[in-house]
């Protein structure tokens, strides 16, 4: 069974190590041990026999945005609804927050626009984005 629950201080260091070989493949980008510490009050972990096998975040940027953050799930875990029930549990804790939108950037579309993800919001809002680094 897998446990989804709000991060804690102490999963940091697990946090870190979990998300590093997600980072190596270049499916999200790498976060400090600073960056992920501050996040830990927004994040969220799945849970298996002791061990992190998923983590979201909500990053809030205002009271009007929070965007999902590192949405990851150990592939031997993927399919099971991990990903679905962190995604929930950011949105959740948006909603308590009472933040108007959140955003996702991803290269898993179809996954997001299951959960409920578009492109456009009412009004026809769009996001758009302009790349001001070199491709890695």
């Amino acid at each position: 069974m897998i446990d989804i629950r709000p991060a804690t201080p102490e999963d940091l260091d697990a946090i870190d190590k979990f998300l590093a070989e997600f980072v190596e493949i270049g499916k999200i980008l790498p976060r400090t041990l600073d960056e992920l510490s501050q996040l830990m009050p927004t994040g969220f972990v799945g849970v298996a026999d002791g061990e992190i096998v998923g983590f979201a975040t909500l990053e809030v940027y205002s009271r009007k945005l929070g965007e999902i953050r590192s949405l990851c799930v150990s592939p031997r875990y993927q399919g099971q609804g991990v990903g679905k029930k962190l995604t929930q549990a950011c949105i959740e804790l948006a909603k308590q927050k009472m933040i108007f939108e959140v955003m996702v950037i991803t290269s898993e579309e179809v996954f997001f626009r299951n959960c409920g993800f578009d492109f456009t919001l009412p009004g026809e809002k769009k996001a758009l984005f302009l790349q001001t680094r070199d491709e890695p």
